[in-house]
């Protein structure tokens, strides 16, 4: 499974995100670039405890039905999925969660997900993290 523990994975996200520009144009959703930098940011903050957003209570209805599927797979994320309102990357960010590895992710559950252990942090950020560069084409 593809996540950013991986040193590799690390680099090539880093790489795909140094040919992000402020003029990219989207190939779909609403963000531009620097929204999107932004938002990805606010989601390595909720692994690495900097923010701890209160269980939405769908999440606490449905999250770990969907958590199998968001997560089990290398599929990547499908355009224009939900995105959380409060989530709106600088590349220390990337390192900071590689570096930290699994004992520095969150204990807290995700919002939506609900408890994640270490690898699905590093799984759902580097699906994350794809998810946006490709909706720039990078």
């Amino acid at each position: 499974m593809k996540n950013l523990f991986a040193a590799a994975r690390v680099e090539e996200i880093k790489e795909r995100m140094a040919q992000l520009r402020p003029h990219s144009e989207r190939l779909w959703g609403k963000m531009n670039a620097a929204q999107a930098v932004a938002h990805c940011s606010a989601g390595l903050e909720l692994a690495l405890e900097d923010r701890i957003p209160p269980r939405m209570f769908m999440g606490r209805i449905i999250g770990r039905v969907v958590k199998p599927m968001a997560l089990g797979n290398d599929q990547p994320m499908g355009r224009n999925s939900p995105t959380m309102k409060d989530l709106v990357v600088q590349r220390g960010l990337v390192d900071r969660f590689a570096a930290a590895g699994p004992k520095g992710c969150t204990t807290h559950p995700h919002s939506f997900l609900g408890p994640l252990t270490p690898e699905e942090w590093a799984t759902l950020m580097y699906k994350h993290l794809d998810h946006h560069l490709r909706q720039f084409g990078v």
